[in-house]
């Protein structure tokens, strides 16, 4: 079955990673370009995430996990390879209601990573609904390059202009119009 694509909004949501190794830093990597609202438990970590915990002033518990550190969290990460763990963390998180992604474990998951590329507000995501990340991340690779380090400025733009228009249709028929030109002045071809 294929995952449902939404942006969650992290402001003011507290955010839970278990686990310290290198597949715990590339996740911790990917949150951090959405929010620094991170607890990072971990008997032991790698030099790259407490480098990440240390520039970005992250809370970090030097141990196993334990239930309570869920108390408060919005969403968790397991990072670990103890099988049994991802499922009694997975469980107490079904529980609380809590969004849980257990690494390499899709039973274990209400969500997936997708591979994702950002440029200032514009992020666009890739998924294969866990089927193959390489194919995600490699289309992704391929798509990003067609993506101008432009866009970001003409984000900027579109947010001021729309920021200082009223609402209604006017607005909107504005916005659709550069929108469009845009797009096809990127491309070069009408859509």
């Amino acid at each position: 079955m294929a995952y449902f694509p939404a942006f969650l909004k992290l402001d003011n949501r507290k955010v839970l990673l278990v686990g310290g190794g290198y597949i715990a830093g590339e996740k911790l990597e990917k949150l951090l370009d959405f929010t620094s609202d991170i607890t990072v438990v971990a008997p032991q970590i790698c030099n790259d995430v407490q480098k990440m915990i240390n520039a970005r002033q992250l809370t970090f518990h030097h141990r196993p996990y334990e239930p309570s550190d869920l108390e408060g969290v919005f969403m968790v990460i397991v990072a670990v390879d103890d099988l049994r763990l991802q499922k009694e963390i997975y469980e107490s998180c079904q529980s609380r209601h809590i969004l849980c992604n257990s690494v390499d474990s899709v039973d274990y998951c209400d969500f997936i990573f997708p591979s994702y590329t950002r440029k200032g507000d514009l992020t666009v995501a890739f998924s294969t609904s866990g089927v193959s990340p390489s194919v995600a991340k490699y289309l992704r690779r391929a798509m990003e390059r067609a993506i101008p380090d432009s866009i970001a400025d003409f984000l900027e733009e579109m947010k001021a202009l729309r920021a200082s228009l009223p609402k209604g249709k006017e607005r909107m028929r504005l916005l659709d119009s550069k929108a469009k030109a845009y797009i096809e002045k990127l491309f070069g071809k009408e859509l």
